[in-house]
């Protein structure tokens, strides 16, 4: 039901214990409007992390569609790049790299890059590491955190990205791309958060995990051509650091939730200014 409760107890969402759900504040955390103004229920229905996984795969997936519609005739299908969509294309939608930043001057495109991808493999792989990383990163730092994170992993990931782009001679498996896309760079954010996590709440459990999965997953991409190593290495300081400002064990605070929106919605204005000012380049 998508009814505002109007009276009875909630659970916090900075702390997970019970409080009415109209108390101007916890008082085990501290956290403003622990009730969500009659939301907090429908918002904790979402899971752990009150949609945003969800919200990512829907929103790479219908941008994904979309970038091979513009564009069909420039769709390639080979080796490991089955249903790409086209440079014009991903150029279109706010796709970052040297090329972009530097020659167009598309700055913003480290945010919008994030929710582009290059194939099929590439957007089914990602958009599993986020269903299956997302609600872990959200148990642990909550979900506005999460949000923050995820962000921050794409503009450090692709700010490194495209600066390593303009650096000559760099050998083939570190040099930067003259475009790059996908969520890549913000999933190695998540894992950079579960790595600190581990260590400043000394979980050897999570530590060990998250470690093994980002050698696993940084060895694939030194192994295999054509994968952006400098936005995973950046994705993955991106979320460490922004894990230790954030502190996971301090609760979420309201002012965390006023951050993540503004993430998002700077996230949708640098797609949105993405197409409106790249389709005078493809006319």
């Amino acid at each position: 039901m998508l009814r505002r409760q109007r009276s009875g107890s909630v659970l916090c969402p900075s702390c997970g214990l019970l409080v009415g759900v109209n108390d101007e504040r916890c008082l085990n955390c501290g956290r403003a409007r622990p009730g969500l103004w009659g939301f907090a229920g429908l918002f904790r229905n979402l899971g752990r992390d009150m949609g945003f996984g969800t919200l990512v795969m829907w929103a790479c997936g219908a941008l994904y569609i979309a970038a091979l519609a513009v564009h069909p005739a420039g769709i390639r299908n080979q080796g490991l790049s089955l249903l790409s969509p086209s440079l014009e294309s991903l150029f279109l939608f706010g796709a970052s790299g040297a090329t972009p930043v530097f020659v167009f001057g598309r700055w913003w495109t480290v945010l919008s890059a994030a929710w582009l991808h290059a194939g099929v493999l590439h957007i089914a792989f990602n958009m599993m590491w986020v269903r299956d990383l997302g609600p872990v990163v959200a148990h642990l730092y909550g979900p506005a955190r999460t949000v923050i994170i995820y962000t921050v992993a794409s503009v450090v990931g692709f700010g490194a990205s495209t600066l390593a782009g303009v650096v000559p001679f760099l050998p083939g498996f570190l040099r930067g791309a003259g475009f790059t896309v996908g969520a890549s760079a913000s999933v190695f954010g998540l894992i950079g958060a579960l790595v600190y996590y581990g260590r400043r709440g000394g979980s050897r459990l999570i530590d060990s995990q998250a470690k093994s999965q980002a050698l696993m997953m940084f060895a694939f991409g030194f192994l295999f051509p054509g994968v952006d190593n400098w936005a995973h290495l950046g994705g993955f300081a991106g979320g460490w650091l922004a894990a230790r400002w954030l502190d996971p064990l301090r609760p979420e605070r309201t002012d965390h939730a006023v951050v993540a929106v503004a993430c998002l919605v700077l996230s949708a204005a640098s797609i949105v200014v993405s197409v409106a000012l790249g389709l005078r380049f493809l006319r």
